[in-house]
């Protein structure tokens, strides 16, 4: 009867379709589970992924030999906790401040080959490290370390992106595993060559950045190949989201930020701090206490590759809210641990609250559609900015008390992670929104929770 009648009206048959596809849609929606949704908008280039990730781990080895050497010249320039935080202050703050601007700018005129050229500034800050006279040149040198961190961070995780074939978690976590292995790699090399062979050692790390220039040479060809005609197709779309308003994405920004900060705070005092805190209380010596600095920072990669797949499959929000939060039991019980479990909880606390960043970088991109570079230099330079303030605020409070007290302060950091209930699932959202526009497109109507 419905075939014979739609033969003889095509407008009716027509309607009855119409009809019919938003009904299929809402049983799909109701019945689905709160995971993310599935994308195909093609392939992962893994060659050009793990290229970024290579010269991620050679921009982060050659950065993080800078709080390795701390010992070393704390003793050789006599320095006190305050002058050691402003090292880091200084390093953090110069990429902390550029790395905005630089996403903003190449987000309108990009400059593929630019990764090639941020990494000259840190060949050139590794061999004045090497040979500095003074304070004063330590600091110029770690400044243009931070000068090549600030152009590298925004461009490169603009290609990861680019190169994801839409599994943006799982690209960023490929990207950014690469900077925590070479964070980790850093302490290792410092025991076992800088410390051993004096700061002039330093100078030999100026052939990695030779070698990631050259790689990055490459990608960067690839970069101007691919991206030109993307960034065209989205400039219409750039900067607001399909759903949710100027203010809840703002109200959602500030959120995150607040969560960069209590993540990078409680970080950067175990970077900078923690081989001095296990050589005070536990009295090892310098190259015991660099290993077990190797090994949280090993952790701290392993969680950063855990956390991007798993915000793809589940949603980025159970993610962040998981591993900041998740994580205060441990850091409240590290100060009152024994060595062994000194080691073992920050083991612990390095996989658990690494694994965040990857996903808040990621709800972060699409918030703000359209504009990876920007949100990526914002919250790679404000996570800079947040460790090298927090390392100069903590090397002043552990001068004035201790840094079993510095611990104890910081280990209710991760507490701010109860924010995390108030972000939006972003995922069950696009899929609301995709409900309401099957409705919308046949004459219905439908609200949209943007609670979820």
């Amino acid at each position: 009867m419905l075939t014979r009648h739609a033969a003889f009206s095509p407008r009716r048959a027509a309607l009855g379709r119409a009809q019919a596809k938003p009904c299929a849609t809402l049983v799909a929606v109701s019945t689905a589970v709160p995971q993310a949704p599935k994308v195909s908008t093609g392939k992962a280039v893994f060659p050009i992924l793990a290229a970024i990730s290579f010269c991620h781990f050679l921009n982060d080895m050659m950065q993080s030999l800078i709080p390795a050497i701390y010992p070393l010249l704390k003793v050789s320039y006599r320095l006190d906790f305050g002058q050691i935080g402003l090292i880091t202050l200084t390093s953090q703050l110069t990429a902390s401040l550029l790395q905005p601007v630089i996403g903003f700018y190449t987000d309108r005129r990009p400059q593929p080959y630019s990764l090639a050229a941020g990494m000259g500034f840190t060949l050139t800050g590794l061999v004045l490290l090497a040979a500095a006279p003074s304070f004063a040149a330590i600091l110029f040198a770690v400044g243009l370390v931070g000068i090549g961190s600030a152009i590298f961070h925004p461009e490169s995780s603009r290609v990861a992106r680019m190169a994801s074939g839409g599994q943006h978690g799982l690209a960023q976590s490929l990207f950014q595993v690469g900077g925590n292995a070479g964070s980790a790699m850093g302490p290792l090399l410092a025991a076992f060559i800088v410390l051993p062979n004096g700061q002039r050692s330093i100078g030999w790390f100026s052939a990695a950045a030779v070698l990631a220039m050259a790689v990055l040479a490459n990608v960067g060809s690839w970069y101007k190949h691919h991206h030109y005609t993307k960034t065209k197709s989205r400039g219409k779309t750039r900067g607001r989201h399909p759903v949710l308003s100027q203010g809840q994405v703002a109200a959602c920004l500030g959120i995150l930020a607040a969560l960069i900060f209590s993540k990078f705070f409680y970080m950067v005092s175990l970077i900078s701090y923690y081989t001095f805190y296990l050589m005070g209380k536990f009295h090892l010596p310098a190259q015991e206490a660099q290993v077990y600095l190797f090994v949280f920072l090993g952790a701290v990669a392993a969680g950063t590759i855990i956390g991007g797949p798993i915000g793809d499959r589940f949603g980025r929000k159970y993610v962040i809210w998981c591993s900041i939060l998740g994580v205060l039991p441990f850091t409240l019980a590290l100060p009152h641990a024994n060595l062994f479990w000194t080691g073992i909880l920050s083991v612990i606390i390095g996989l658990v609250l690494a694994s965040a960043f990857s996903a808040i970088l990621v709800y972060a991109q699409e918030l703000v559609p359209g504009n990876v570079g920007a949100v990526s230099g914002l919250f790679f330079g404000f996570a800079f900015g947040m460790g090298g303030v927090g390392a100069a605020l903590l090397g002043q409070l552990a001068d004035r008390t201790s840094l079993a007290f510095v611990y104890q302060v910081c280990a209710f950091l991760p507490a701010i992670g109860l924010l995390a209930a108030f972000l939006p699932n972003l995922e069950q959202i696009s899929l609301r929104a995709e409900a309401k526009a099957g409705i919308g497109g046949s004459g219905g109507r439908a609200g949209l929770s943007l609670s979820a």
